[in-house]
């Protein structure tokens, strides 16, 4: 038996034990949930070792003797003086340090990806340079059409800006401009929420894609013996949860 041939049994049974809490809550499917955590979490373990204390750390140090490197072995080892009360102390200048070297990274690149970046992409279609020096505008006015990406995003950007300002009263036309951002908003949020579900669709398609697939006489059929014992676990639980007496308070 190889290891396809294994693979296919064991991702039909842990897809069917998952899909089984849509009957409802069950030990096949607590099961299947806590073999993936601890799965999960060994996984991460194990390559965490090996990516940062193997490859960051014993290997540099130990084959090109990049003892420079002990600095932020001793700064991280910092850390782990929480489990010391009497020494825990020790560990707010590590955090101290990872927190502002963490801001100090995050901070311009986030201010330059998602404001800087932003306002140059909403402006740039709108002004150019001309040769002669000077700026003029983009916009053909006698073919509007050939920039309705550019006037949306106009409007759009400027309407939730207008939202937001709370400094004016949103009456007249500027309750019509709020209205306005208001639908941009929804649009954006519904937008990433279909996104969202749309990406959580392509897994379920994955997993049934795999489960037709092993159905296939050349796996032995794994999808069809391994849901006859997932349904007929289900029924024996169930059976013995109705025979069970109920429990006094």
């Amino acid at each position: 038996m190889d290891a396809t041939l294994i693979g296919a049994w064991v991702a039909t049974g842990l897809t069917l034990f998952i899909l089984s809490f849509l009957y409802k809550d069950n030990p096949l499917f607590k099961l299947a949930e806590h073999l993936y955590v601890g799965v999960s979490v060994g996984y991460t373990i194990v390559k965490a070792y090996d990516t940062v204390l193997v490859h960051l750390i014993i290997k540099p140090i130990v084959e090109n003797g990049e003892w420079v490197l002990l600095v932020p072995v001793m700064i991280g080892s910092l850390m782990l003086t929480r489990y010391v009360p009497k020494a825990s102390w020790l560990s707010r200048y590590a955090f101290a340090f990872i927190v502002g070297v963490g801001s100090g990274l995050a901070i311009p690149r986030t201010i330059s990806s998602f404001i800087l970046k932003q306002i140059e992409d909403t402006v740039r279609p709108l002004l150019m340079l001309a040769p002669g020096g000077g700026v003029t505008f983009s916009w053909d006015l006698h073919n509007p059409a050939s920039s309705l990406n550019v006037i949306i995003i106009l409007i759009g950007v400027s309407s939730v800006l207008f939202y937001f300002f709370f400094s004016v009263e949103h009456t007249g036309p500027g309750r019509m401009v709020a209205r306005t951002g208001v639908m941009f908003l929804m649009i954006s949020f519904g937008a990433a929420f279909g996104y969202t579900v749309m990406a959580r669709m392509s897994l379920l398609i994955g997993r049934l894609t795999d489960l037709i697939e092993f159905s296939d006489a050349s796996y032995g059929r794994p999808t069809i013996w391994l849901a006859l014992v997932t349904i007929g676990t289900l029924i024996f639980l169930s059976r013995r949860t109705e025979g069970e007496p109920p429990e006094s308070h």
